[in-house]
């Protein structure tokens, strides 16, 4: 699975939520790679899962990848 939309995860902040957005708009907090699978899946990616978050190389990552959610 591949997306057109630039995707961008943030890094955490001091709650250990992640900002994300999906082509260029805020699209939420993520506090689990679940919350990041619902916010593409709202943005039009159907059937997105946790586990196509976690290895997905057209999202970009700032501040650690898919297992950091510690500031």
């Amino acid at each position: 699975m591949a997306s057109d939309l630039p995707v961008v995860i943030y890094p955490p902040a001091e709650d250990g939520g992640r900002r994300v957005r999906v082509d260029g708009a805020f699209v939420g907090m993520a506090y689990t790679l679940l919350d990041i699978a619902e916010f593409l899946r709202r943005a039009g990616l159907e059937d997105v899962e946790a586990s196509d978050v976690e290895g997905a190389s057209w999202i970009e990552w700032h501040g650690g990848g898919p297992e950091v959610w510690t500031p």
